[in-house]
């Protein structure tokens, strides 16, 4: 049996019956464009449509192609909960769920690269297409001492930009990294990661009833096997998040 909502909740969550849920197309993992029109499929979205079942609310979808743009939705008061990594960067305006989903960050190069372990890459000289202020560029930021990042506003971009200037490196979820190298041909993904990435539910920081009942849910969804079930039915890899 569904456990009761508190009123105070509905009320903060899903203001005026609505569920507004922020949704990054540009991170196939957890959501992907339905190619029929309808509504975004994938782990995300599936989470979003129970919550909201779970309010009693009408769910709405404000969709972003990159995970910059959707953290900075907090800020606009663009929607009421999101699906992102929980970077120290945004924590500042989200709050973050424990994450329900781990995905792995690595580098695409070239077949016949002379860059094959992760202490490769930071090195003079050394040129990566990466997705500004995505969470693996994020961490990019953080760590990289000499390589050059060079920046797009997309995953897909940084892919398509590392191709076409023959860059050293595209950095990237693993998953949508392997795909593109089977696409194209002549490419390799390096087998180690640099960062694992947990990805969270979130709510902007000042609702507290919100983030407190968001948490458990989570919490919950891992532990029912909904989280598991959603990435199966996607078609995504990734590995549901141990508990929180």
């Amino acid at each position: 049996m569904t456990p009761s909502v508190p009123e105070s909740v509905r009320t903060e969550m899903a203001p005026g019956g609505v569920l507004r849920a922020g949704i990054n197309l540009g991170n196939i993992v957890i959501a992907q464009k339905d190619p029929a029109g309808g509504a975004p499929r994938g782990v995300g979205p599936e989470l979003a449509r129970e919550l909201a079942r779970r309010l009693g609310a009408r769910i709405e979808y404000v969709i972003y192609h990159d995970g910059g743009s959707t953290a900075d939705g907090a800020k606009e008061g663009a929607w009421d909960i999101t699906f992102l990594a929980a970077d120290p960067k945004r924590e500042s305006d989200i709050a973050f769920s424990a994450p329900y989903v781990n995905i792995e960050g690595t580098y695409l190069v070239w077949a016949d690269s002379p860059l094959r372990r992760l202490e490769d890459f930071d090195r003079k000289g050394v040129r990566i297409a990466t997705a500004k202020n995505a969470a693996y560029d994020l961490w990019l930021q953080r760590n990289l001492k000499n390589a050059e990042r060079v920046l797009t506003q997309t995953s897909a971009e940084a892919v398509e930009l590392f191709r076409e200037q023959h860059l050293d490196a595209a950095a990237g979820v693993r998953n949508p990294l392997v795909v593109a190298a089977a696409r194209y041909g002549g490419l390799r993904v390096i087998p180690e990661s640099y960062v694992v990435i947990g990805q969270a539910a979130g709510v902007p920081r000042n609702r507290e009833a919100s983030a407190r009942y968001l948490r458990e849910f989570i919490e919950e969804m891992k532990a029912s096997g909904f989280v598991g079930k959603a990435l199966k039915d996607s078609g995504a890899e990734a590995t549901v998040a141990p508990p929180g």
